[in-house]
């Protein structure tokens, strides 16, 4: 498990470099988030991408561990999406208890290789989507080696996923699932 993010290097998640490379509307299409969209984003951190899924999204769960993170995420969003339908829960998601079936679309770039119990946040995500819901994973090369990669997509397999889409690019592997069963 790589170490969490400390939210005294926030600016790092949030910085204009971030946003040229990183493709979001694209990121979010593939994920199959659009208007009608109930979208758990585990990991949220400041918001970097909290920000496009409440404009593109009926609804955002965002999930962050870190209270201090958190309270960032909240400041980033104050002018960025006003009145818009984001729920921000400070949370790990090995535990938080959500409505089963609620979700249309789990969200996560960047944040399961740091989840300590993955199996038990596995668990929890695939409750929480519909069957047919869609799970987006992205990770960053660096430290999500193939292997590791390989597992990640095990764990949500053995849940009842099945892979749609999968790759890597410079900076990122990802993984498009859809929930096939409960």
């Amino acid at each position: 498990m790589a170490p969490i993010c400390p939210p005294s290097h926030a600016w790092i998640l949030r910085n204009p470099l971030r946003k040229l490379f990183s493709n979001r509307a694209g990121i979010l299409d593939a994920a199959g988030i659009d208007r009608s969209s109930v979208v758990l984003e585990v990991g949220a951190g400041n918001g970097f991408f909290t920000e496009v899924i409440a404009r593109a999204a009926r609804k955002v769960i965002a999930v962050e561990l870190q209270e201090a993170m958190a309270e960032k995420l909240y400041k980033s969003l104050e002018n960025v999406v006003p009145n818009s339908p984001i729920e921000i829960r400070v949370a790990d998601i090995a535990t938080l208890q959500l409505a089963p079936g609620s979700v249309d679309v789990a969200f996560l770039y960047y944040s399961f290789h740091e989840i300590r119990d993955q199996d038990a946040a596995a668990s929890n995500i695939a409750r929480a989507l519909k069957v047919g819901g869609r799970l987006a994973v992205y990770e960053p090369v660096i430290e999500v080696k193939e292997d590791a990669m390989a597992r990640t997509v095990s764990i949500f397999e053995q849940r009842g996923f099945v892979t749609t889409d999968s790759g890597k690019s410079i900076f990122t592997r990802w993984a498009i699932m859809r929930k096939e069963a409960d």
